[in-house]
């Protein structure tokens, strides 16, 4: 039976342990060849930690009696290139540094971290190092110079490996107050301890015992903001050749399913159907825009996995509580200006958000700018994972979409939020949802609508509203991945209908209707009435207005051809109820069963 590394970034325990491992060794000559000072680039939760657990475990000489336990059943253990085992390693994971109190208390915690791992270091290699190493509780600084010298005494180098360099400094600066962001600055800026230390590894690598570094982080913003201090690496994580060098591939998930298929006794359409789920709910990521192909995050595969072998069936939670934590950020850039609009338009737009080009670098005076850049945001959403390349648009953009299934579930609780932010109205939202998902009885939900999110706009808002806002309203309110795929924009032949939810293969057991929906918007001076008069109107009244007439039989019109299409697609399975819908401002909802 597999044993799956759920949380587990240690690989010689998961090697020696006989974990699962989709093996990355092939690309440890392409890392070789591609610099000595690497930056690395991934969201959560991708597999960075395990990524420099392997480098560790390849190039540490005090481990080159076990390289073949460790990699001859590996793909580098039949052709090793000739550094392995040739370095002393030590490795630096930010993630363990705090980011509580003042800034004296954050560079003690950076200092206490990385003297830390200097006494680690000396433990693992003092049978080899005749070297004294001192320790200065006050200053890493000086304790890292210390190893330095020591190494320099050796036929050997160091190769520096540091894990989430940018995670306590993120936390820093996603706090709500001023004061963080001060902090975050005084870190980085003129004589900051973390712009100070990485001052001090940029000067180790020119001829002073260090001679590799591999960093990995989430986002560029810690590196412009420290840019003197530390401007010697060379960014892999745009391109092709590593695109999946962390991730799994759905080759490597379909060999695993078929295996666990086999423990089971599966059919292989229940490969198919298990395969289809994953595809649907976290498949999606590409980090190139010179590849088209896509990766999975190993977090959420492996959740998956582990569930489908211990239960012989997918779990019926399909979102990780790890990436829970992926929320916060969505709910950080909403705060920001533009924030909402850029979600709303992630969520729903057809074409996705597009940008001249994704920043290598942005400092924090971009993100707090008063008219903030919205393509900013953009290209710090993509290297949170909650966006991902999806290739080049019109005149050449990027262009970046949500992922999969499992990330447009946090769009939507997110954007739920902003439009409901009482919780109570969040609850009865929910009731009214799975009654309509039950009976289709759209009225209820509309006079909620009309009540509740509709009161978080104005009369301004409403001279500029579209159709967008009205179905971001819709998505929020129905959007449940356990029971339904749903889709905004859905192609259906050469045309694309603006909502569609179908319920899930494994879900149709249950009294659970397809929906089908065309939403327009008149504004109130196009019906020459105020906001109070039309909710004074009758619903008889209101679709007796020649221009919410009109559009309402243009909806109805589109709904009637969108049909064929829809049940060619899905055939009998389909239980199809379809709606033209209008908003009459922000005042009032009047629709038609088509």
């Amino acid at each position: 039976m597999l044993k799956f590394p759920y949380g587990l970034g240690d690989f010689y325990r998961l090697v020696t342990g006989h974990y699962f491992y989709a093996d990355r060794t092939a690309q440890i000559r392409l890392l070789e060849d591609a610099g000595d000072q690497l930056l690395f680039l991934r969201p959560r939760r991708f597999g960075k930690s395990l990524l420099l657990s392997m480098l560790e475990n390849y190039y540490d000489v005090a481990k080159a009696d076990e390289f073949e336990k460790l990699f001859g059943h590996l793909a580098i253990g039949a052709n090793p290139t000739p550094k392995h085992n040739q370095y002393w390693v030590m490795k630096w994971d930010f993630s363990n540094v705090s980011a509580a109190g003042e800034i004296s208390d954050i560079q003690q915690s950076l200092y206490d971290h990385i003297n830390g791992c200097i006494e680690q270091f000396v433990a693992h290699y003092r049978h080899l190092l005749d070297y004294e190493i001192i320790r200065d509780s006050h200053n890493a600084i000086r304790s890292f110079q210390s190893v330095l010298a020591a190494v320099s005494q050796t036929p050997y180098r160091l190769y520096l490996l540091i894990d989430e360099y940018d995670n306590f400094a993120n936390t820093v600066l996603m706090s709500s107050h001023s004061f963080s962001q001060t902090r975050y600055q005084t870190l980085l800026t003129g004589e900051g301890s973390l712009k100070t230390l990485f001052s001090v590894v940029k000067s180790a690598s020119n001829g002073r015992g260090l001679e590799r570094v591999f960093i990995t982080g989430v986002s560029p913003l810690v590196l412009s903001d420290m840019t003197s201090g530390y401007n010697v690496s060379k960014s892999l994580s745009l391109e092709p050749e590593f695109n999946e060098l962390c991730g799994f591939t759905e080759a490597e998930l379909q060999a695993v399913l078929t295996q666990i298929a086999n423990e089971c006794q599966f059919s292989l359409q229940e490969v198919t159907e298990a395969l289809a789920t994953m595809r649907t709910f976290y498949n999606g990521y590409c980090f190139s825009t010179q590849t088209t192909n896509l990766v999975y995050n190993s977090t959420l595969a492996i959740y998956f996995l582990e569930h489908f072998q211990k239960r012989c069936q997918p779990p019926e939670e399909l979102l990780d509580s790890n990436l829970e934590m992926d929320k916060n950020k969505l709910t950080y850039i909403s705060t920001r200006q533009h924030g909402g609009t850029l979600i709303r338009t992630a969520l729903l737009a057809d074409p996705p958000v597009t940008i001249d080009s994704l920043a290598k670098r942005f400092d924090l005076s971009e993100l707090l700018k008063p008219d903030q850049d919205p393509k900013v945001l953009a290209a710090l959403l993509y290297y949170f994972g909650v966006l991902t390349l999806q290739g080049r648009h019109g005149l050449g953009k990027l262009a970046l979409r949500i992922p999969n299934l499992v990330v447009r579930q946090l769009y939507v609780e997110r954007l739920q939020e902003l439009l409901l932010p009482d919780s109570t109205a969040r609850l009865e939202v929910t009731q009214l949802a799975e009654l309509f998902y039950q009976t289709g009885h759209l009225q209820p939900l509309c006079d909620f609508i009309e009540s509740h999110p509709f009161s978080v706009f104005d009369n301004r808002d409403s001279t500029t509203a579209t159709e967008l806002v009205l179905k971001a309203v819709f998505v929020a309110l129905l959007f449940n991945s356990r029971y339904y795929q749903m889709d905004s924009e859905t192609a259906l032949g050469r045309r694309y209908a603006d909502l569609t939810m179908i319920v899930h293969p494994n879900m149709r057991q249950y009294h659970l209707f397809d929906f089908l929906f065309e939403f327009k918007f008149v504004k109130l001076n196009e019906v020459n009435l105020t906001g109070a008069a039309v909710k004074q109107k009758t619903l008889a009244e209101l679709k007796a207005l020649p221009r919410v007439a009109t559009q309402l039989s243009v909806a109805t019109t589109q709904v009637q051809g969108y049909r064929p299409g829809l049940q060619q697609t899905y055939g009998d399975p389909l239980r199809l109820r379809a709606y033209a819908v209008v908003a009459v401002g922000f005042e009032r909802l009047v629709w038609e069963e088509v």
